[in-house]
C-alpha cells in the first residue's frame, strides 16, 4: 500500500553554494507528521511555492529516511552577472512525500 504525505517550508540561503558532497550543515531538517513504515523506499518531491527573489532558485534534498529529510534552497542565477554566491531571500518550497 503506498502512502502520502505533504507540507511546506520557508526556506532562505544566507550561505554560499556548497560545492562539496555531503556538506549538509546548512540544510535543514524536515520531520514527515507520520513516519513511513520501516520498509518503506520513500521519494520526496519539492516545489518552489513563491517569487520573492528576483534570481532563480534551486533546491537540494539529502537523507531522505522514514522520518523526514534535509532540504536547502541555493540560488541557482544572479539576473545581474550570470553568476550566484547561492545567497536567496525567503521562498516557501512545497514537498510531497511518497512510498514505492
Amino acid at each position: 500500500m503506498s502512502m502520502i504525505q505533504s507540507g511546506r517550508v520557508n526556506l532562505r540561503s544566507d550561505h554560499a553554494t556548497e560545492t562539496r558532497g555531503g556538506q549538509t550543515g546548512t540544510f535543514t531538517r524536515v520531520s514527515f507528521p507520520t513516519p513511513f513504515p520501516a520498509d518503506a523506499e520513500v521519494i520526496v518531491q519539492t516545489t518552489v511555492q513563491t517569487f520573492n527573489g528576483p534570481e532563480s532558485p534551486g533546491v537540494r534534498l539529502h537523507d531522505v529516511d522514514r522520518t523526514g529529510f534535509l532540504i536547502r534552497l541555493n540560488e541557482l542565477h544572479s539576473s545581474g552577472t550570470g553568476t550566484s554566491d547561492g545567497k536567496h531571500v525567503e521562498e516557501t518550497i512545497g514537498w510531497t512525500a511518497y512510498t514505492i
